[in-house]
């Protein structure tokens, strides 16, 4: 077995002996299923109206309760999930692919380039993020397609300075002076040592992403500027909620619940993997295990 084979799987066993990250990795995938078969599972229509059973707590029948318009709130907030998720895949997906052919060209390259781009991701950096997706949507109309643009391009330059960072610190190992001297092409160069040694940043960062564009996502919604009505969304469920909070508690608690559930399991997924993925960390957990 080689040296990377036996990291990699002393990575995993030491991931997989982490309580708190294999709960939040059976979490998320739960979440997964839920996402990909919400339409199928989902006991009721998103919108079917049933003015008669308006605002109904939680009962056998409706397992969240019911709206303002009797719709069923569990049915709402399955489908939401659904929207919540692809939309932060596909955005944290577009920031990962941009962001990386950024940040790893700007560090390999160094010089007048790398001073460019980084001077572009400093300027990016000067918004707050949410203040600057605001901006984007207001720019191009509410939606989902301006809202996975939105948090893509806000998401973007902190990618772009995570590779950024780690193909600085990669460029200068003797492989990669070894690869240049035998006259390897750049690409090659970048394929096959830079990117699979800067992975393991760009895999927890990842992660912790994809929690911040769920709430990103919910901000937007919230404030009407994400997913439109009639489709549900758990950022207006909780706005369209406010006036009934104090007869309906269900109406916020549950969309609520569900992002909190999201968020909280992404970080501990990737506190969990920057714990095995930093050696610094896995030796320091390693030692404390052989005590």
């Amino acid at each position: 077995m080689t040296t990377s084979e036996s990291t990699r799987v002393s990575s995993w066993r030491l991931l997989a002996r982490n309580p708190i990250t294999l709960i939040s990795a059976v979490t998320l995938v739960l979440v997964a299923l839920v996402a990909l078969t919400a339409n199928w599972i989902a006991p009721y229509g998103v919108n079917d109206v049933e003015v008669p059973n308006a605002l109904q707590p939680p009962s056998g029948s409706h397992w969240f309760g019911t709206d303002e318009l009797g719709r069923d709130v569990l049915s709402r907030v399955l489908v939401a999930m659904q929207a919540s998720m692809r939309i932060a895949v596909v955005s944290v997906t577009f920031a990962v692919v941009v962001g990386v052919a950024v940040g790893v060209v700007s560090g390999y390259r160094g010089g007048w380039l790398d001073a460019a781009l980084m001077r572009v991701v400093d300027v990016m950096f000067a918004f707050p993020v949410l203040l600057l997706a605001l901006a984007i949507v207001a720019i191009l109309g509410p939606g989902v397609t301006t809202t996975m643009l939105a948090i893509g391009i806000v998401f973007t330059p902190i990618f772009a300075r995570v590779a950024r960072a780690s193909a600085l610190s990669v460029r200068t190992e003797p492989y990669v002076a070894a690869s240049r001297a035998m006259g390897t092409g750049d690409l090659y160069i970048l394929r096959r040592h830079i990117l699979p040694n800067i992975s393991g940043p760009l895999i927890v960062q990842t992660s912790l992403s994809l929690a911040f564009a769920i709430l990103a996502e919910a901000a937007l919604s919230f404030l009407g500027l994400g997913i439109q009505p009639p489709q549900p969304s758990l950022g207006r469920m909780i706005f369209d909620s406010q006036g009934f909070a104090t007869m309906a508690w269900w109406m916020a608690v549950f969309p609520g619940a569900a992002i909190f559930l999201i968020v909280l399991a992404f970080n501990l997924f990737g506190d969990g993997l920057r714990d095995v993925l930093d050696p610094k960390q896995r030796t320091t957990i390693e030692a404390r295990r052989q005590q």
